[in-house]
């Protein structure tokens, strides 16, 4: 028997966050948007499935950026603190405390962004929008088998590159698949995918590819093809392949970029990147949060040097 699986989108700014429901005997909620998303809307989501927020069991965290985890605490409270809150041991600084967000801001992409309230800004967002500072119930590192109950697991695939600890889930038997943020193709909004360990993002998208072979794959974002249209967040099996393969290929092409052209600063809004934006044809605001330009760019640049 199936394992039904729901959608449930948690609308902020520019982007569509979605969250999933695992319709098991111990209910699932895969990430948990911002910190209003639990109450504004898994409820009432939940609510029209006939299931209540109050009884979700496991709250399966698949990294640790403030749109996937932020509702986290608020979700867990809504279950009377009983919930099991899983979350990769790399990435539990980023739920045990809002200031490693602000740290992960400041060390990273503020300094390719001309802000100098950027620090006063981010732990300004952080507070609104991180529900609460807390410890997982379950620190996993993959490999782990979780139980569900009537039968139903899910195991734990360790698929890092667009954060250290990005996980992706599986319930096993079916070989639906939830990917957070791990398959970037080309972003979302801002039309370029985003991911901090070059090397293991691809090592995780060949995983996933070659070894997983999902037979559904479900994402955080609807992120887009080249022409910026939207994939969907719920991808059948060959849109899956599709989506892993052409993130592989959108990959090898920012790489060759990288290699063949040095940093130079300059007055574009790229610099010092500006010969790889032109390179790659990417002509989109890269200053717009989460800036996964610079986040990605930073990470080649980074192995070269290193």
């Amino acid at each position: 028997m199936t394992t039904p699986v729901h959608p449930l989108i948690s609308p902020w700014g520019r982007f569509g966050l979605y969250t999933f429901l695992i319709d098991a005997p111990q209910l699932a909620i895969v990430d948990t948007g911002i910190a209003s998303s639990p109450a504004e809307g898994m409820a009432p989501e939940l609510e029209k499935l006939g299931r209540r927020i109050e009884d979700v069991e496991w709250i399966l965290l698949t990294h640790g950026h403030i749109d996937h985890l932020g509702g986290a605490y608020a979700l867990w409270e809504l279950t009377g603190r009983r919930a099991k809150v899983v979350l990769h041991e790399a990435d539990v600084p980023y739920l045990a405390s809002r200031r490693a967000h602000v740290d992960n801001y400041l060390g990273l992409r503020a300094q390719y962004l001309d802000n100098p309230d950027a620090e006063a800004q981010q732990t300004a967002m952080a507070q609104k929008v991180i529900s609460g500072e807390m410890q997982p119930t379950m620190v996993v590192c993959g490999g782990e088998t979780l139980d569900l109950g009537g039968g139903v697991t899910v195991s734990v695939h360790h698929t890092p590159g667009h954060t250290a600890g990005s996980v992706s889930y599986v319930i096993d038997g079916q070989n639906d698949v939830f990917v957070g943020d791990a398959v970037q193709i080309h972003g979302a909004a801002n039309g370029f995918p985003g991911y901090e360990d070059p090397d293991a993002y691809r090592s995780s998208l060949e995983y996933l590819r070659d070894v997983v072979r999902p037979n559904r794959m479900y994402q955080g974002h609807p992120y887009g093809n080249a022409a910026g249209e939207p994939y969907g967040v719920e991808l059948d099996r060959g849109t899956a392949h599709r989506a892993l393969q052409d993130s592989l290929d959108i990959e090898t092409r920012i790489r060759k970029a990288v290699a063949r052209i040095d940093a130079a600063d300059t007055d574009s809004p790229y610099s010092p990147y500006e010969a790889v934006a032109a390179a790659l044809g990417y002509e989109k605001d890269p200053t717009l949060e989460p800036s996964p330009f610079f986040t990605t760019v930073h990470g080649y640049r980074s192995l070269v040097q290193g």
